[in-house]
Formats: structure tokens, C-alpha cells, sequence
């Protein structure tokens, strides 16, 4: 089709220089699109430069211990990511050999790998005629051939993925980056594309019919679940005071600090501690702090103090460099 040929000559010129392009190297490549995944690009890079130096292959992530790959991943969130990279790495290395597969249906079988990144990993890498569809080419699709379906549908993902299968070029990789690296950059969401920019201006159905900015069309999500917890930011002598998450669940094998269900009163709270033998040194300190998940929004009031007792054994005391990557860091007093 007209289009493949504009995006193909276009990409050479209009691509940003990003470090996981240099390389055809598919660990490389599946690390940064397991990162990138929910995450703005700039904020991606100083991560994915850090993680290579440290964890450069299967083997090395494969072995890594959690807190230490958690620590490499504190900042970036959504840490069920990290756990399904080191999941598949050990997989890699006892049924492959230490090689990532290069079959885009053997790709899906590791965990964390869905069509999109099992699509970029084998297009990029080992040149499979296959498509890589994430939301930035579902946008641009949508706006091309003035498509109105909704693209929250599963259904409407497999169709394009099939078209787009469909006219694949042989420099598969080449032009699935053309498509992602198009939406980042022209056919932009939440509002006006760039259209006097686009290379596809003259073959495109929304720009003809005046319907680019409406495009495209996606379900509402659904609201947030708001939940009340009251958090204790709790030092012995300078270090704050941790407890592990269970290792299945929302921020799974984290370290968190002390909390509880509801919003507790300054007395409620004094009894939390009482009960635990925690006694404050001094003023105990409240404020209010929120914090946003993709599904959840936790409505915190925290408490916060430096504490003595003997249920201070019953804590994980951190060395004071804060080093331990915690679900409740965004409680930690920042002047302390």
C-alpha cells in the first residue's frame, strides 16, 4: 500500500536517537519495551542505561536477587514488570539455552510478553514479517482509514493486527518502529495531530474528512477505587522502621511502611503503636498524602515519629539510605 512506502522513506530521517535502537540485540530490545510500557520515554532512558550496565543478559537477570532488581526498577512503578522480566530470564536460561527465542508465537510463551512486545522483539531483531500494534499504531490506523471502532476492543486489536500482517514489508522492524515512532511524535494523542507534518497527509481518510482530532474513539475507563489507609512513618534512630509485602498481590515482595485500613484519629493511632510496644519520642507528627495506581487511589493520613520500645525488633530497620525500594515511599518526610 501507498502508505508503507511514505512511512518507510519518512523513518530514516524524522526517528528520535534512542539507545535501544542502536542495537538489533533482542534482550536489549525486550527490556525497553517492557520499561517503556506505561512510561514516558525521557523517564525511561537513565533506567534502561543503569539496568544494562548491571543486568546486560538473561543469565545476569536471570540470577539477580529481588531486592536488588527492585531497587534497579524504584522509580519506574508498576513493579509486577520487573518480576515477569526475571520470571522470563529464568525461563530463557532453562529452557533456551540463555538465547531469547526468535519466533514471535515461541516469544509469546514467557511471561510478560503479549502481542505487542512479542511483535516488536521479533520484528526488530530477527526480521519476522509480523506486526507490533500498541496504542501509538492503533492511533494512527484509527486516524488513516477514518476508522471509528473503539480501540479498547480486543476484537478490533486482532483485525488491525491481521491487516497490518497482512502488507508487512520485509523490513518488518524498520516499519513497525515507523508506526510507533509516528505516533509519538506526529499523529500525537489527546487532541490536533501534527497533520502539516505527516508524511501520510496525502493518503489519509481522517485528515480528508476533517475527523483526525476525533480520532480515535476508546471506551471511558473506569473510575479509580478510592481506599482509606492510615500509615506510620516510624524511625529508630534515623532509620525508618519497614515490614516485606507478601510476595503475591498489588506491590508484591515490597517493603512498606506499618499500616492499616481506614483513617485512625491522633488517639486511635497512639493505641495502633501502644499495642505493638512503639512509644513516640517526642511530637508525633500528621499529615495527608495521596497516592495513584492505575486501578486504586490510596487517601492517606500518615503519622510519623521516632520511636523507642521492644516492638521495634519486630521492623525491618533500613541503613538510612532509604536503598530498599518501598510501596509507601512517597510517605517518607523528606527533610528527616
Amino acid at each position: 500500500m501507498e502508505f508503507v512506502d511514505l512511512l518507510m522513506n519518512w523513518y530514516p530521517g524524522h526517528h528520535r536517537d534512542l539507545p535501544w535502537r542502536r542495537t538489533r540485540d533482542p534482550y536489549a530490545i525486550w527490556v525497553s519495551e517492557i520499561m517503556l510500557q506505561q512510561t514516558r520515554v525521557a523517564a525511561v532512558i537513565p533506567y534502561y542505561e543503569r539496568f544494562m550496565r548491571e543486568l546486560p543478559d538473561a543469565a545476569a537477570l536471570a540470577a539477580v536477587s529481588d531486592d536488588r532488581l527492585n531497587l534497579l526498577w524504584q522509580g519506574l512503578g508498576y513493579y509486577s514488570r520487573a518480576k515477569n522480566l526475571k520470571r522470563a530470564a529464568e525461563m530463557i536460561c532453562s529452557e533456551y539455552g540463555g538465547r531469547m527465542p526468535d519466533r514471535y508465537d515461541t516469544l509469546l510463551k514467557l511471561p510478560g510478553i503479549g502481542s505487542y512486545t512479542a511483535g516488536a522483539i521479533a520484528s526488530i531483531a530477527f526480521s519476522e514479517r509480523v506486526p507490533a500494534v500498541d496504542g501509538n499504531v492503533l492511533r494512527v490506523y484509527a486516524r488513516l482509514f477514518d476508522d471509528p471502532s473503539d480501540i479498547a476492543d480486543p476484537a478490533v486489536k486482532t483485525r488491525v493486527f491481521d491487516e497490518l500482517k497482512a502488507i508487512m514489508p520485509v523490513d518488518a522492524g524498520t516499519f513497525n518502529q515507523a508506526m510507533m515512532e509516528l505516533g509519538a511524535t506526529v499523529c500525537v494523542p489527546n487532541g490536533q495531530p501534527l497533520c502539516g507534518e505527516c508524511p501520510l497527509k496525502n493518503v489519509c481518510k481522517a485528515k480528508e474528512a476533517g475527523t483526525a482530532g476525533l480520532l480515535p474513539n476508546k471506551r471511558a475507563k473506569k473510575p479509580r477505587t478510592v481506599e482509606n489507609r492510615t500509615v506510620f512513618a516510624l524511625y529508630d534512630h534515623g532509620a525508618p522502621l519497614l515490614l516485606k509485602r507478601p510476595n503475591r498481590g498489588l506491590l508484591a515482595g515490597l517493603y512498606e511502611l506499618p499500616n492499616t485500613s481506614g483513617i485512625l484519629s491522633t488517639a486511635e493511632a497512639m493505641q495502633w503503636m501502644t499495642e505493638r510496644n512503639l512509644h513516640p519520642i517526642g511530637n508525633l507528627l500528621s499529615y495527608s498524602a495521596k497516592h495513584v495506581f492505575t486501578h486504586i487511589e490510596w487517601h492517606m493520613r500518615v503519622y510519623a515519629a521516632d520511636v523507642a520500645g521492644e516492638g521495634t525488633a519486630s521492623f525491618i530497620r533500613s541503613d538510612g539510605s532509604r536503598s530498599i525500594p518501598t510501596a509507601f515511599s512517597v510517605c517518607l518526610p523528606e527533610d528527616r
